[in-house]
């Protein structure tokens, strides 16, 4: 997404929108609906090469532990517990996650990075100064890389990498915002119930010119839940957020809901705004789970939360989603990742489908902002269900390509993949593990589109010893649909 000012954005937001960098359309990704609603593997429609796939995967030569297709390069940037090739005195944290790119003034690319560190408030260790919660051990860091070169003379190369937000808990996704800013989500409402200093499940704002460890200030506003992802529309300024929250009314789980959050100011979320849930128009508590089919356009509407940051939270993790329930709001089996593109909001159900293997969902906007809080809904489509594990396992963090596709980053269990969705609704194979190994996650391209950077996770303690990476990836990105 390209980086424009605050000012810029507020400028952009008034007259029609810009500032972020459009795909072409993605419409063609329900063109599978026959295929993926086939039980079983072979049904689905496979991306060949020449056809929107790479072709084969091979061995790295560069980095073993990942296979990658024929003539494209990946590097290693970062090592989770290891020191910092950039600055040996500064350790990597473990448990990477969500992630963006911004352009810098100078010509090279800010990462900002999640870490999903989840230890109990008796073992917790802030990764850094100027901790919000010194008994949380979540947070992000920021890293400055130099893209050099083109084809086979490009080199990637970290310059710096350090923390940018200390003291918050359980940092899985997030997202970028349109003024140069990464939104970095907690997955948990403790608080001082389970022995923590301050209350979480919050969205907390680090911009991409921060040099060490921001003033870290929860937005509340934009609710307290269990946070994945977000994503915002440059048209409108309105930001959409999802919840990782499994549905299982036997046990009262709740499951999760698609929110929206208009601010007061665009572009200043902390000025606070107005939180929604979507619901389909017409069909209260609608259940998305089980039983859709791609390419059926669903009209939906969104219903008001009234507290956004209810007390309850810290032992309810669904007190938010339940008043968006009690107003019929349409519910979703365990929201991750969610990018913007082609003026729509695309998210997944990591658990969702007749499968359990995952949806790729699509909520289009109609209007203008003003058309849209007159009550203008837009569209809600499914465009991806997988019918087997093996075609996609538990979609979790997602991109799209500036030429086009989607990118998926697989949560599954062993072998771990990042998959390619073409405009056609077919899926391919783009990096897979080399044995079994922990989620991939934060794939975003650099704002030039030539550089795939992502994560491999590691652990999710401060003392875990899963291995764990941040990489990058380029090649002949034309020859499909990435």
């Amino acid at each position: 997404m390209s980086q424009v000012t605050r000012r810029d954005f507020l400028r952009n937001v008034a007259v029609y929108g810009g500032g972020a960098v459009f795909a072409p359309s993605l419409a063609g990704l329900a063109a599978c609906n026959d295929a993926t609603t086939a039980v079983g593997a072979a049904a689905v429609q496979r991306a060949a090469k020449g056809f929107g796939g790479y072709g084969p995967l091979a061995v790295s030569a560069r980095c073993p532990e990942l296979l990658v297709p024929e003539g494209f390069t990946v590097a290693r940037l970062s090592q989770v517990t290891r020191a910092s090739q950039a600055d040996p005195s500064f350790t990597v944290p473990q448990a990477l996650d969500g992630m963006a790119a911004f352009p810098l003034p100078n010509g090279n690319v800010r990462l900002i990075r999640n870490h999903e560190i989840r230890d109990s408030a008796a073992g917790a260790l802030a990764i850094g100064p100027n901790a919000y919660d010194a008994k949380a051990g979540g947070g992000t860091s920021s890293l400055e890389v130099r893209v050099s070169g083109s084809g086979a003379e490009r080199r990637v190369e970290l310059l710096a990498e350090y923390v940018s937000l200390s003291g918050t808990h359980v940092n899985c996704a997030g997202g970028p915002t349109p003024w140069g800013s990464w939104l970095s989500c907690e997955e948990t409402t403790e608080g001082e119930a389970q022995g923590r200093l301050r209350d979480h499940g919050y969205v907390f704002e680090v911009p991409a010119s921060a040099t060490g460890p921001v003033d870290p200030l929860p937005l509340k506003a934009m609710g307290r839940f269990v946070h994945e992802a977000v994503a915002i529309d440059p048209v409108t300024g309105f930001v959409y957020e999802t919840e990782d929250m499994a549905f299982d009314p036997a046990s009262g789980r709740a499951g999760s809901g698609f929110y929206r959050f208009i601010p007061t100011v665009p572009g200043n979320l902390a000025a606070g705004g107005r939180l929604q849930v979507l619901a389909v128009k017409g069909k209260a508590q609608y259940n998305t789970i089980t039983g859709q089919r791609p390419g059926v356009i669903l009209p939906v509407e969104w219903v008001d939360v009234d507290d956004a940051d209810p007390a309850a939270a810290e032992t309810n993790p669904s007190a938010v989603f339940q008043q968006g329930w009690n107003r019929g709001a349409a519910v979703f089996q365990r929201l991750e990742g969610c990018w913007y593109g082609d003026g729509s909001i695309f998210f997944n159900a990591t658990s969702g489908g007749d499968a359990g293997a995952g949806q790729v969902w699509q909520y289009r906007p109609l209007g203008s902002a003003q058309a849209q809080l007159a009550g203008s809904g837009g569209q809600l489509i499914l465009v991806f269900e997988s019918p087997s594990p093996e075609v996609m396992d538990s979609p979790d963090n997602i991109c799209v390509s500036p030429r086009g596709g989607l990118v998926v980053c697989e949560d599954g269990a062993g072998v771990q993949f990042i998959r390619g969705l073409t405009r056609r609704g077919e899926v391919f194979d783009f990096v897979q593990t080399n044995g079994d190994m922990a989620e991939f996650c934060g794939a975003c391209f650099s704002p030039d589109g030539e550089v795939l950077f992502f994560n491999i996770q590691g652990s999710t303690s401060r003392e875990g010893t899963g291995f764990g990476a941040t990489y990058a990836i380029w090649g002949p990105w034309e020859e499909g649909a990435l």
